[in-house]
């Protein structure tokens, strides 16, 4: 252990959070969760006996960086990020895959059940996940269950023990219907998916709305599910959305050196756009808050003018975007694409102050693509653009690459659904 890491191991906290083991070349080589920082860092580097590749880690480690979170949950959920944008190679030399785990619900059951497994499958059933954490994620879930009540098993229309105490939605007593049921699970997806603050804010309204109505038992339905919500605030919180500290994630910090912002970028939102010969023209727009996917902040655009043309595409799904300030706007807006996109699309965020890259690939969206940036720089009146090569396997570079990995396959995704549907007519 160098003299570095030592003193840096006195400074851990006794607080929940994720933590980086690098090698002497400064890269990411492990990613972990955990309950305590001080303990579980610390647990590396005792003297108690370790499996060979454990103890192969730690001859390689000679830094650690770590993000103070607020709870567990908030580790798991960030640890689930960084390990997608960094993809560490003994995270995946040490992984059991007895302990990754996906919630599934097959929405297009007329009465869907929630169960975990390890492999999604193309069964067009909603995975959530990845989570590295089994027994965390399956507790979490099993505690949301008191508040938007689940089956765990196919319906078979018999009442259980679940049912007297309140875990069934209880259609098989008549106490709701299937379609209530659905409406229901689509809360509780969101909120895994990150949309929580947001799912707040809607119920406090729906309470209010159908209070007014008349609508008493929606509306006790509605207070029920955010009181029962803000009251596991403090014990769970599925989002690392609202609490982390940003200025914690090295890559926000190097962007807003780079960008010469006034702060780390909260929300990073990502362009791209998706056709087969001008055919079925997609655009998607994907959003990164605090340096992790909300995926319950995605949207997509099905293009209406262009078929054929990407850069009047992206300018029309920019536009489109900028008529709805009901969505948060962003810090930072990833093109995919080089000077002519970011050219195209400068004048339309410059009346909102809303800050513009792109990343020139050229059309090769694979992993091994070098990450080239360009930058605009504002010169009096007008912009002149730079060309910024990262280096590999940079902290910006891995966070910009997960932005367009996610904009191109959510826009992939799209365009391929809509290829299919257009198939069947």
């Amino acid at each position: 252990m160098n003299a570095l890491l030592k003193q840096k191991l006195n400074k851990l906290p006794a607080s929940p959070g994720v933590y980086f083991h690098k090698n002497a070349a400064g890269e990411i080589i492990y990613v972990g969760k955990a309950a305590v920082l001080k303990n579980r860092v610390r647990q590396y580097f005792q003297n108690s006996q370790k499996d060979v590749k454990t103890a192969a880690l730690v001859a390689e480690i000679t830094d650690t960086d770590w993000i103070v979170v607020d709870t567990e949950m908030d580790a798991l959920f960030l640890e689930s990020e960084m390990i997608k944008r960094y993809m560490p190679k003994w995270n995946i030399l040490l992984r059991d895959d007895k302990t990754v785990s996906y919630v599934r619900i097959d929405m297009k059951s007329e009465v869907p059940y929630i169960s975990f497994t390890r492999i999604p499958l193309d069964d067009k059933a909603t995975y959530i996940g990845p989570f590295y954490g089994k027994s965390v994620i399956e507790k979490a879930v099993r505690n949301l269950r008191r508040i938007f009540p689940y089956y765990v098993k196919p319906y078979d229309g018999k009442k259980t023990l679940d049912t007297d105490l309140g875990l069934t939605p209880g259609i098989e007593i008549g106490k709701t219907t299937p379609a209530d049921y659905k409406r229901n699970l689509r809360k509780l997806i969101r909120y895994l998916e990150g949309g929580r603050e947001k799912l707040l804010k809607e119920l406090e309204k729906t309470m209010k709305e159908e209070a007014a109505k008349g609508n008493f038992e929606l509306a006790a339905e509605a207070r029920d599910q955010l009181f029962g919500l803000k009251a596991m605030k403090k014990k769970i919180v599925f989002s690392d959305k609202e609490f982390l500290d940003i200025s914690s994630d090295q890559a926000l910090r190097q962007l807003q050196n780079l960008l010469h912002l006034e702060e780390p970028p909260r929300r990073i939102e990502g362009y791209d756009i998706s056709h087969q010969s001008g055919t079925n023209t997609v655009a998607s727009m994907v959003a990164f808050i605090n340096g992790a996917s909300a995926r319950s902040e995605y949207r997509k655009f099905k293009i209406r003018t262009s078929k054929n043309d990407d850069l009047k595409s992206m300018e029309e799904v920019i536009t489109r975007r900028l008529k709805h300030p009901e969505w948060d706007f962003p810090n930072l807006i990833v093109l995919d694409g080089g000077v002519t996109q970011v050219n195209a699309v400068l004048p339309l965020v410059e009346p909102y102050n809303i800050p513009v890259i792109g990343r020139d690939k050229s059309g090769d969206h694979s992993k091994s693509a070098g990450v080239k940036l360009v930058v605009p720089r504002k010169l009096d009146n007008s912009f002149s653009l730079e060309t910024v090569e990262l280096p590999t396997g940079s902290h910006i570079a891995r966070l910009i690459a997960r932005i367009d990995e996610e904009s191109h396959r959510f826009a992939i995704t799209y365009h391929s659904l809509l290829k299919r549907k257009n198939m069947l007519k």
